[in-house]
């Protein structure tokens, strides 16, 4: 029994170091995809900035220019840059 306890305890520190955070880190992006809204800027994956015009089932639309208005899929963005409700 004891000598499975150096394996044990690198699983653990594995666990602890990098599973835990990752977790944390996707449940955080998912919480803030959940709430995003018309209005909210957000940056993609791509690193193309805009502001969300519309949400659809499975996409967003978001204004990039004046004229410009591109579809992307929900999972090509990266963070919220500014909530269009925030004061």
């Amino acid at each position: 029994m004891l000598q499975y306890l150096p394996l044990i305890l690198m699983f653990a520190a594995m666990y602890f170091l990098m599973i835990a955070p990752q977790r944390k880190k996707q449940k955080a992006h998912e919480k803030m995809m959940s709430e995003l809204s018309a209005g909210d800027e957000i940056i993609t994956t791509g690193g193309v900035y805009g502001t969300i015009t519309s949400v659809k089932d499975d996409r967003f639309v978001i204004r990039v220019t004046d004229g410009q208005k591109l579809e992307i899929s929900k999972g090509f963005i990266h963070a919220c840059v500014k909530r269009a409700n925030a004061a």
